[in-house]
């Protein structure tokens, strides 16, 4: 009798489906996706003062604790240690600028006005700095297009622009100090200086031909009482630094420059960023962006405050970032594996500059 060997299951196994892409639904949402998100998430985007509250002010407690030591100890191990807890911490708080643009003014009474005063003016980086700009990448006609503030096609550029990219942040602490701490007030009296800085040194965007529109409406006081701030804030810091010496200046200069890194280097993997410019679909915008989903617990530190579901984000802006994971479970659950929701979700940082950097090696330096 002859005996057959068994097919080798590697061999046996049916093929596994190729992921969802931006390209497949740049002309038609997937409504029933669009349809499950509304559905599985009902009980769930209210902003929670007993999780944003704790959050915050312990993020920025241990940031200015750790600056702190890093700039009094004098033992260099210690300098490091501190600097590195500081700069996550930091970054943590910081990342809640994310949430001020997209939960609902009432919802959480006095929190904007006590994250500007504890983080984002001492930080330089008060919220209308986000407010009002972070909203057009999330306009359904502007994303991914020449509009939006937050959007370079970085896939398709040369291979020089990645590292360009990531390094130009470690600038960002000083630029900062400098835009508050000259340009501003001289920006009192010389308006066109006060005009260019508005359009080109008030937000936070990476699309170097973005130009910020004036101020209107209640934004305008918001904006007047911030920018006073973060000047006298900042001058305050130069006089300082230029009385008493430089060094505690750049040491949290330093701690900052490392969070803006690490910053950029989440912004480098939020999209996979290979649009030409075209208005697409809420689902094309979805898969143009990127979840990183548990079991791994890295994002949970280099994307912080529910960045880590940033394209489950697209797909619902105002959801609060604790109520992300929840939503993620619930639509990971019901709609399984080879959907479009799981076209967005990605193993990594690591693999995902990896990615970018492949694509951009087929352009001439």
């Amino acid at each position: 009798m002859t005996m057959h060997q068994p097919l080798d299951p590697a061999l046996s196994r049916e093929p596994a489906p190729m992921k969802a892409t931006r390209v497949q639904f740049m002309a038609e949402d997937d409504k029933d996706m669009l349809r499950a998100a509304r559905d599985l998430t009902k009980g769930l985007g209210e902003a929670r003062g007993d999780i944003y509250w704790p959050d915050m002010l312990v993020s920025a407690g241990v940031g200015y604790a750790g600056i702190a030591t890093a700039i009094l100890s004098a033992s260099l191990g210690v300098k490091l240690a501190a600097g590195l807890v500081a700069a996550l911490a930091l970054y943590r708080a910081l990342m809640f600028i994310h949430e001020l643009t997209h939960i609902h003014r009432d919802a959480l009474p006095g929190f904007r006005t006590a994250w500007n005063l504890l983080v984002g003016i001492p930080m330089l980086t008060p919220s209308f700095m986000y407010e009002g700009v972070h909203t057009i990448h999330h306009k359904r006609t502007q994303y991914g297009t020449v509009e939006d503030p937050e959007y370079l096609p970085l896939a398709l550029m040369k291979p020089w622009s990645l590292p360009l990219f990531v390094l130009v942040a470690m600038m960002l602490p000083i630029a900062l100090l400098v835009r508050f701490g000259l340009l501003y007030p001289i920006g009192l009296i010389v308006p066109p200086l006060r005009k260019f800085t508005w359009e080109r040194f008030s937000s936070l965007s990476i699309n170097p031909e973005f130009r910020r529109r004036p101020a209107e409406g209640d934004f305008v006081g918001r904006v007047r009482w911030q920018e006073a701030g973060a000047s006298l804030w900042a001058i305050t810091l130069m006089v300082t630094a230029a009385l008493y010496g430089w060094q505690p200046l750049a040491t949290a200069l330093a701690i900052l420059s490392l969070a803006a890194v690490l910053n950029q280097l989440r912004t480098l993997v939020a999209h996979l960023w290979e649009n030409e410019g075209e208005a697409m679909t809420v689902t094309a915008q979805f898969l143009d962006s990127v979840n990183v989903p548990p079991p791994g617990l890295a994002a949970e530190i280099w994307a912080p405050v529910g960045l880590r579901y940033h394209a489950l984000h697209h797909l619902m802006p105002s959801m609060p970032y604790h109520d992300l994971p929840e939503a993620h479970r619930r639509l990971a659950r019901e709609l399984g594996t080879g959907s479009t929701y799981e076209g967005a979700n990605h193993p990594g940082m690591l693999v995902l500059v990896g990615r970018i950097a492949k694509s951009t090696m087929g352009k001439r330096a």
